[in-house]
């Protein structure tokens, strides 16, 4: 190599500053803002928008911007709907197949491990499903379903007060 040929070197600058960049308020907000705003530009594509077009534009953005933004959600202590006259207000007035599956599953392996069965055993049952099916169907098994809403709200029913 020739003396000509020397690499420059850089030097950073031994104390660098770091900048304090506060994070925009509503950063989020403005970045779907302006996604909208390219959306709707977009959609007619060949021709800009008019006047009035681009008014209501602005007019939608403004009103989406003064909407109040909900930070925290207050607390809900649960609070349990009561049963009254035999009348189910949390979901249909049958049991789900969900339901069904869980109680005589329970109820199947309750009968395997020993526990005496509600109802004289049925000729054709061969295994303790069979027996827990029959007890589910006469409605004999003691249970209560615990059904809960979403803002954690529940309603317990026993088992006589569904539909068959």
């Amino acid at each position: 190599m020739s003396d000509a040929e020397e690499v420059e070197v850089l030097e950073a600058p031994e104390s660098e500053e770091l900048l304090d960049i506060e994070p925009e308020e509503n950063a989020g907000l403005n970045k779907a803002l302006d996604t909208y705003r390219k959306l709707i530009e977009k959609n007619d594509g060949v021709e800009p928008l008019s006047e009035k077009e681009q008014s209501n534009l602005e007019k939608r953005i403004k009103e989406i911007e003064e909407r109040e933004v909900v930070d925290k959600i207050e607390e809900h202590e649960p609070v349990e709907i009561p049963c009254e006259n035999k009348k189910i207000t949390i979901g249909p007035p049958t049991l789900t197949r969900f339901e069904k599956a869980r109680i005589m599953g329970a109820r199947a392996l309750q009968l395997s491990l020993g526990a005496p069965p509600f109802i004289p055993i049925p000729k054709n049952a061969r295994i303790s499903l069979d027996i827990s099916m029959e007890e589910l169907e006469q409605r004999v098994i003691p249970i209560t379903i615990r059904r809960v809403l979403p803002n954690g709200d529940y309603q317990n029913i026993p088992i006589d007060y569904f539909d068959r």
